[in-house]
């Protein structure tokens, strides 16, 4: 990664025209090819930015930059469009290269993948008399997240997320749909189960006969000692 902190103006053609006056700014240069222009504000967000497959090319500004007092000229133009960044430098702060190797990416806590072990692992949180068949069980329009039997025997598909909303319900029911058409798994009833449901999605599966389950993760895991708390 490239990280260069000069004073520069940024022009932006393509599908419209910008322009970002002279100020000092960063731009990046990831190994992947992009190109980022920040400000010290606007928190994450790059004023501009261009992704690869693209060309940089550095080189001495024209007669009208140069007038102006630029010193070198970064031409960004896009491989498969007509976009094209050009960034005309007045002065250079810093310029430096890193090399920061493959990121293992961000292990979220409490993703899905976890909740769905620990209820796995403490079925009962269902109910009474619970038991599980399987996690993953696969269908032909993907996997339910756990399929288990209630205490009368009967089958209980579960839908797991972090924070419930109406997209979840949707796709619960589509699994509902199909699992009812096998006669070895049928009656097959729901149970949507995650760490927050919002209040429409609460409704829409009410109403669909499929019951909610918050999850509370901290206590799951063993963190919260709820039992001990006297508030």
């Amino acid at each position: 990664m490239r990280l260069v902190v000069a004073k520069c103006s940024v022009d932006y053609e393509g599908r419209l025209r910008a322009h970002l006056p002279l100020a000092t700014r960063l731009v990046m240069v990831k190994a992947d090819g992009s190109v980022l222009i920040h400000s010290d504000g606007g928190s994450y967000k790059p004023l501009n930015w261009m992704n690869p497959p693209l060309t940089l090319h550095e080189g001495t500004p024209g007669e009208d930059a140069a007038a102006l007092g630029a010193i070198s000229t970064w031409t960004v133009a896009s491989a498969k469009t007509d976009d094209k960044l050009t960034i005309n430098f007045h002065s250079f702060e810093h310029d430096s290269a890193h090399i920061l190797g493959t990121d293992p990416g961000l292990i979220k806590d409490g993703v899905e993948a976890d909740l769905q072990r620990l209820l796995a692992e403490q079925i009962e949180l269902l109910g009474d008399g619970h038991k599980l068949i399987r996690r993953e069980y696969m269908t032909a329009i993907g996997p339910v997240d756990i399929l288990a039997r209630d205490a009368e025997g009967a089958t209980v598909a579960v839908e797991l997320k972090r924070r419930g909303d109406i997209d979840g319900v949707e796709q619960l029911t589509r699994y509902l749909d199909l699992l009812n058409r096998d006669p070895l798994l049928k009656p097959v009833t729901g149970i949507f189960a995650a760490q927050q449901i919002k209040p429409q999605a609460r409704t829409l599966a009410e109403d669909r006969g499929i019951r909610c389950l918050t999850l509370d993760y901290d206590a799951m895991r063993g963190v919260d000692d709820s039992a001990g708390r006297l508030f």
